[in-house]
């Protein structure tokens, strides 16, 4: 091949179709626990998820709820991925090799959200939200209908492998995944590039902007206990007897069960198996969605 700059243009055109294409095409995961928030801006502020309160009789005045936006913020970080091919490589038509390599640059920038989002999720136990307790906590800070202040938990002590529990049902999600600008890869192929006249190369590089953070605490109820039909059952219930600010009922509906690859076979006899240990009819089948998710290392 002559490296002209009509065959620059159609290997960037070529090479821009693989990228788009793979990205279109690459599954995901992040959204069973997030929810996408767009970003304008470098850090997004976000009022407390706690503050909204439960329909009231109107009678008099309204009640106003002002929404503060100091609850916490998210900081939006800046991600890249950049390859090289040689000069030499695109005369002596070895471009097909580097498509694939294209694709699988572009499958890394697709996947980018689930490695933020799962790793903001393990980081949960050991991280302060916006009540100044960890993300999953026994001690979070919630008023009662007479407004004395009490702990509410979403989090269950444990020495095993962590497994969440998650009302997916809502438009608010446990996560947040902040996309301030999409993937896009930039070609340096300008036959006068440095780069093309030092080292005899030309470059592509992917960038995108985004962040992982917390959601909705009430959402999600974290267990490292062993994951049993009875610890199910209880974290079950505890979310199903959560009351919110004021003592209002939040009518939680745990739809979804995450778990590591190490309590696969647990959950599936837990959700999927028609009777239990003891021969019983298995009254927990089909009471929430499995999802194995092999980032979660906790």
């Amino acid at each position: 091949m002559n490296i002209t700059k009509a065959a620059l243009a159609a290997l960037n055109t070529a090479f821009n179709t693989t990228f788009n294409t793979t990205l279109t095409d690459t599954p995901s995961t992040w959204m069973k626990v997030a929810m996408r928030v767009p970003s304008s801006t470098r850090t997004q502020a976000y009022p407390k998820l706690s503050e909204i309160k439960g329909m009231r009789e109107w009678i008099g005045e309204r009640h106003v709820q002002r929404l503060t936006t100091d609850g916490f913020t998210i900081t939006n970080r800046k991600f890249e991925n950049t390859i090289a091919v040689s000069a030499d490589d695109i005369a002596d038509d070895q471009v097909g090799l580097f498509s694939s390599l294209v694709a699988d640059f572009a499958q890394a920038a697709a996947e980018l959200p689930d490695e933020l989002v799962f790793d903001q999720l393990e980081m949960g136990f050991d991280t302060n939200h916006y009540d100044e307790q960890f993300f999953f906590d026994p001690d979070h800070p919630v008023s009662d209908e007479f407004g004395t202040m009490r702990s509410v938990s979403n989090y269950t002590d444990g020495a095993g492998p962590a497994w969440y529990l998650i009302d997916t049902t809502r438009s608010m999600k446990p996560l947040i995944f902040q996309d301030r600008e999409a993937p896009k890869i930039t070609p340096k192929t300008s036959l006068t590039d440095d780069n093309v006249f030092e080292r005899d190369e030309f470059l592509w590089g992917a960038k995108r902007r985004c962040a992982a953070g917390f959601g909705a605490w009430q959402l999600i109820h974290a267990s490292k206990a062993a994951l049993t039909p009875a610890s199910y059952a209880a974290a079950r219930q505890t979310m199903l007897e959560m009351r919110g600010e004021n003592g209002r009922k939040i009518n939680l509906r745990p739809n979804l069960l995450v778990v590591s690859p190490g309590n696969e076979g647990a959950a599936r006899e837990i959700l999927m198996a028609e009777r239990n240990a003891a021969g019983a009819t298995n009254i927990w089948r089909n009471s929430a969605e499995l999802h194995v998710e092999s980032r979660l290392t906790l």
